[in-house]
């Protein structure tokens, strides 16, 4: 039976280039930047953290075979914004500024997390 797809997490939660800690798994703890957002998914790649190993064999492209590592996805659920301000993982809000533009706020501070 298949599995039902889970429903993303809150738009804009979360954001390339942004910078996160990893709340629960193997990795807790960790802490780097966004390199790729799924939204459809859920999920997230953190550059150096859930590093996964893949055999690769020899092809035209690439003549040399072996191990590469790179990133895994993780859950969104799994990782927390870090606030520069607070200088650790917070919640995120937002607000609506006077020129309507939508931002995200640190709940812990008021900061705004977006540059």
């Amino acid at each position: 039976m298949a599995r039902a797809k889970e429903a993303p997490q809150a738009p804009g939660h979360i954001k390339k280039d942004d910078f996160v800690t990893v709340i629960a798994g193997k990795d807790r703890g960790k802490q780097g930047k966004v390199l790729r957002v799924f939204p459809q998914e859920g999920r997230l790649t953190v550059e150096r953290v859930n590093m996964l190993k893949r055999h690769t064999r020899p092809t035209r492209q690439m003549q040399q075979g072996g191990i590469i590592e790179r990133e895994g996805k993780l859950h969104i659920s799994n990782v927390m914004l870090i606030c520069s301000k607070c200088e650790r993982g917070v919640r995120v809000g937002h607000r609506i500024l006077e020129d309507k533009k939508k931002v995200r706020i640190c709940r812990r501070c008021g900061e705004s997390l977006d540059k």
